[in-house]
């Protein structure tokens, strides 16, 4: 319905969508250890074998897709499936075909989009690692808490995803104009962290916005109390500071999110594909970031390469049809040059190492 803001949702989508989140919380709750009360230093073992795990199920969501990607939509018959690919502006040719061979198509590029905004998405959250090591860091929080903090963050995550995601699909259902926003800024981040190159970033604990804002809203106890959110103490319910540094980290990732969702529009339009990259990305950066927090360092280049790929994503949404068109680039040649350009930076981070200070 385009003349509603709000989508559609059908039976077929809303039982796909249901199953999808039943997964990924049960699975949710397996790695991120709720069914495990110790708080524990994750080892780089565990790290490496569930990082392994959360790829392993997004490529095989990826061949969910390709042979039964129809059920998210559900259509029944010919006319229901060229109704679907018109809506969300599949590059799917429509005339001349079959049901079955239509069918097979639209499957076909469906598991394509979803894997290329995967791509997309996995690789420009390796730079939230950075910011989440950097809160860490800069609040004194213990390493043996990190997991309980993310965990709280992920489901945190999943939510604003969800509004973000569909909210957004649907503003650009009735105001197409809005991709070209979203290009810009897009263009303006990547230009923005070229500009910056290997400057390091820093926070201000005391000054920050979210540490100010719950400072107003709850009296805040001044040390830590092991993984405690709340406190109760003179009859009084405090926050603890490891509360804050959630808060900081639910931030970060709402600011990443602007960054990042837009960059999947421009692969597709369909907002179940958008969210569905977006949170296996997501699951997999919470084991990625216990997997690489210690050698983050060696990969001095990969953040020119971020700024690159923004850049490259931002004007295909802005100049779509000459990309597509005069170019050739469609979703299949994007996941070549995606790659390509972090293939690139990550070695030439190898190839030429940051060198070592030496005091004298």
């Amino acid at each position: 319905m385009t003349g509603n803001l709000l989508l559609t949702i059908h039976s077929s989508e809303l039982i796909f969508f249901s199953l999808f989140i039943v997964f990924i919380l049960f699975v949710l709750l397996l790695d991120l250890g709720v069914f495990s009360k110790e708080n524990k230093v994750v080892t780089f073992r565990e790290a490496l074998i569930w990082s392994l795990t959360w790829v392993a199920c997004a490529v095989g969501f990826y061949f969910l897709l390709k042979y039964r990607g129809h059920m998210i939509h559900g259509p029944q018959n010919l006319d229901e499936l060229r109704e679907i690919i018109d809506k969300f502006h599949h590059p799917v040719e429509t005339e001349g075909r079959t049901y079955p061979e239509l069918l097979q198509a639209y499957r076909n590029n469906l598991s394509l989009e979803y894997l290329t905004g995967y791509f997309i998405e996995y690789a420009l959250s390796v730079d939230n690692i950075f910011v989440m090591l950097l809160i860490f860091t800069t609040f004194g929080v213990r390493e043996r808490y990190y997991k309980r903090v993310l965990f709280w963050g992920v489901l945190g995550a999943l939510v604003m995803r969800f509004v973000f995601i569909f909210a957004g699909a649907a503003i650009i259902q009735q105001f197409s104009w809005v991709l070209y926003v979203f290009g810009a800024f897009l263009v303006y981040s990547g230009v923005r962290i070229l500009w910056k190159g290997e400057e390091e970033e820093t926070i201000d604990e005391k000054n920050h916005p979210v540490v100010k804002l719950v400072g107003k809203l709850f009296p805040v106890f001044p040390r830590y109390v092991g993984e405690n959110f709340f406190i109760r103490k003179d009859r009084r319910l405090w926050v603890t500071p490891l509360f804050i540094v959630l808060f900081v980290i639910e931030f970060s990732d709402l600011i990443f999110a602007v960054d990042s969702v837009p960059a999947i529009f421009v692969v597709t339009k369909d907002p179940y594909i958008v969210f569905f990259s977006n949170i296996f990305a997501i699951m997999g950066l919470r084991s990625m970031f216990f997997l690489l927090s210690n050698i983050m360092h060696v990969f001095r280049f990969l953040k020119y390469g971020l700024g690159v790929l923004l850049t490259f994503i931002g004007l295909k949404m802005l100049m779509h049809h000459w990309f597509v068109d005069v170019l050739g680039i469609d979703n299949q040649m994007s996941l070549i040059i995606v790659a390509g350009i972090l293939g690139v930076s990550i070695l030439l981070s190898i190839i030429f190492p940051a060198q070592k200070e030496v005091d004298f």
